[in-house]
């Protein structure tokens, strides 16, 4: 059996064991948060490394992408330089391959997105899942100023974000990561911080990102909305359907109750995938996902009937 295990430093109360069977094999799946701790994170890593078949890396990412620049974060080098003998990734092979369909998936299984309003938060994590909404003809709408720096101006356009994030991104991954993102109790749905930007939100047809920056940011009062963002919990679906959403979508699929983060299934595409980690291409991703028939998930909430048959 192989076995994945995601080392993250989020919310142990966010941690999830599945067994799942995928090409006649069967795979333990786990994540394990550390509330925080990056050394904990470190050691535990070290204490399996060479025991697992892959590791996960969750709650952070080592890098930043914008467009064609990769900022590196700081703090996560230590957690990656761990693993001598497992291989570890972060979820960004799947940033840029998968959630990148994910928008042309809604547009063909759920709802035409032309001229859709899509208010994104922060769209620098996950810059391809923007680069599918705008080629979608959707009237993209950026918050990372607001959740990075607390400015409350939004980003109209991937070009002017790409130039905001050549001044910023290199101070910004210097910084503790605690300053730049929610990490261990932060994740269980803590103090609110809506108000300022409330109105990005009323205006939007599609809230899509991190869903921990959703949940911080997002007034409660989004009847019809739809959410557009990757890990969730049985929980974070019970407060999506009390704020009014109608449909949220994950690019990844429903494994016992769970949306896993892209860092969990990008281990396992890893485990499968007969390649040295580094050799790996965003194609084989695509390959791989498709021949073990992996697709986004599809939740309609409120009694909301769909328009259409969806196929997940």
């Amino acid at each position: 059996m192989k076995h994945i295990i995601s080392i993250s430093i989020g919310s142990s109360k966010r941690d999830h064991s599945v067994e799942v069977e995928i090409a006649g094999e069967k795979i333990l799946i786990e994540r394990r948060g550390t509330d925080g701790d990056i050394q904990k994170a470190i050691q535990l890593v070290k204490e399996l490394d060479g025991k697992v078949d892959a590791f996960g890396m969750g709650g952070i990412d080592v890098y930043l992408n914008a467009g064609k620049n990769k900022y590196k974060i700081k703090d996560a080098v230590p957690i990656k330089e761990a693993a001598q003998k497992t291989p570890m990734v972060d979820g960004s092979g799947l940033k840029v391959s998968l959630e990148k369909e994910v928008p042309k998936f809604i547009d063909e299984n759920v709802m035409k997105l032309k001229g859709k309003k899509v208010f994104m938060l922060p769209a620098i994590d996950r810059y391809a899942m923007a680069e599918g909404f705008q080629n979608m003809g959707c009237d993209l709408t950026l918050g990372d100023l607001m959740v990075a720096l607390g400015i409350n101006i939004p980003i109209k356009s991937l070009r002017m974000l790409d130039r905001i994030a050549s001044i910023f991104a290199p101070i910004a991954c210097r910084l503790p990561f605690e300053m730049l993102y929610p990490t261990g109790k932060d994740q269980n749905g803590g103090l609110s911080k809506a108000g300022k930007n409330d109105k990005f939100f009323e205006e939007a047809d599609i809230i899509a990102g991190d869903f921990h920056y959703i949940r911080q940011f997002m007034p409660r009062h989004m009847d019809g909305k739809m959410i557009v963002t990757n890990t969730v919990t049985k929980d974070d679906i019970l407060w999506m359907e009390q704020c009014g959403i109608s449909v949220f979508v994950t690019s990844s699929p429903d494994l016992a109750g769970r949306s896993f983060g892209t860092n969990v299934i990008e281990a396992l595409l890893v485990s499968l995938i007969n390649k040295d980690v580094d050799s790996i291409t965003s194609e084989d991703y695509i390959k791989a996902l498709s021949d073990i028939d992996f697709k986004p998930r599809v939740e309609y909430l409120n009694n909301t009937l769909p328009k259409a048959q969806v196929k997940i």
